[in-house]
């Protein structure tokens, strides 16, 4: 198959049978229940709070008419939630394949749970149904597989499965020991994903279980919302940083990070800061690199960028071979069905070898789709 755009990062909204189905017995008690929100639309019942669905199902909506509540399944393009919907919406936006994140807010309600056991079985649920659904076209389709923050054993476990699975990468929404910061207690789990050749991925940032978030109210999010929005890659320099300080890609040298939908205007300043204080304060903070903090970034991180023209325009000072974009797809910042010339938007005067591995090689190479 001959691909033109690979697409990084787009979601699936969980089908309404999704924990029914494939979410063992004993736990269909206490699984996400599928329920009305306040606007009438539909909504999942994560413990005590209702999930609405309008801002990840977000497609045809304006500025206007966009909104969390309200939002019905029956509404829905059928390609919201089922593979081969979702291939007839990526022809129409001349996607040619794409990689799929788990849905976070369903996650992170697992990964809170006292229950452990609850809280691996669920990942472990999502994680079967998404290989199930990529498998319907492997070219076009590939899986990412949420990595549970239960301890480093079942990370590990979860991790290797994922390959077993044909998963093209993993996904962590804390550290995979669980704990609130890095530390060696993660190697175990960098040195198989190293061995397995696995790429990690941190989709924007991490929330560990120990840290407790407040909830923005779904129906009027007002200026707490547009902040988070606004600051999707705030976290992501802190975490490239700690993970090159701590000399985890020293240790792992075939280890691969990638910040997910977090953008790459911001990476040519980073690369200069972690070069300068680290030229700095080296000595006595008796961090001893065998290169420059920027040749690990260059080497190791990887970033989605969705739209980012600033990104794009200054690829060089970024990093070519860094960059891979995403749509987002079928999240409220999507350009679908017009991505073709967001692209070409984006990425005027570059020259069209770089243009090729921003917005399909280099993904494609990660991957597996490109040999």
């Amino acid at each position: 198959m001959q691909y033109r755009i690979i697409d990084c990062d787009q979601h699936v909204i969980e089908p309404p049978d999704l924990w029914e189905k494939w979410l063992p017995r004993q736990y269909q008690s206490v699984a996400p229940k599928l329920v009305k929100d306040e606007d009438g639309g539909d909504g999942w019942l994560l413990g005590e709070n209702v999930e609405s669905l309008g801002l990840v199902s977000a497609m045809n909506q304006t500025p206007k008419t966009l909104k969390w509540t309200g939002v019905r399944y029956e509404d829905m393009h059928p390609g919201i939630f089922e593979s081969k919907g979702r291939l007839e919406l990526m022809d129409e936006d001349g996607i040619d394949a794409a990689i799929f994140f788990p849905p976070q807010r369903t996650m992170i309600y697992f990964m809170f749970l006292e229950d452990k056991a609850f809280h691996v079985a669920g990942m472990r649920a999502y994680n079967e149904f998404i290989s199930d659904w990529v498998s319907h076209c492997p070219d076009r389709l590939g899986a990412i597989w949420q990595m549970p923050g239960a301890g480093i054993d079942s990370a590990v476990a979860e991790l290797r499965a994922a390959k077993a699975a044909g998963a093209r990468g993993v996904g962590l929404a804390t550290w995979p020991s669980g704990e609130f910061l890095l530390s060696r207690a993660d190697d175990k789990f960098w040195a198989v994903a190293e061995e397995l050749r696995m790429p990690v991925h941190i989709h924007v940032g991490l929330t560990p279980p120990q840290y407790k978030t407040q909830r923005i109210a779904a129906k009027k999010g007002g200026p707490p919302q547009l902040v988070a929005f606004a600051t999707t890659m705030s976290r992501m320099p802190t975490l490239f940083a700690e993970l090159i300080f701590n000399e985890v890609f020293e240790r792992f040298p075939g280890l691969t990070v990638v910040g997910g939908e977090v953008g790459a205007g911001w990476v040519p300043f980073l690369k200069q800061e972690l070069d300068d204080r680290y030229r700095r304060n080296r000595y006595w903070c008796e961090v001893n690199l065998s290169m420059l903090p920027s040749e690990y970034y260059l080497r190791n991180c990887k970033v989605g960028v969705v739209n980012d023209q600033f990104g794009v325009q200054n690829c060089d000072a970024v990093g070519v071979e860094t960059m891979m974009w995403c749509s987002d797809f079928p999240h409220h910042i999507t350009d679908w069905p017009h991505s073709r010339y967001l692209i070409n938007s984006m990425s005027q005067g570059i020259d069209a070898a770089k243009k090729h591995k921003i917005f399909c090689e280099n993904a494609g190479r990660l991957y597996g789709f490109i040999g």
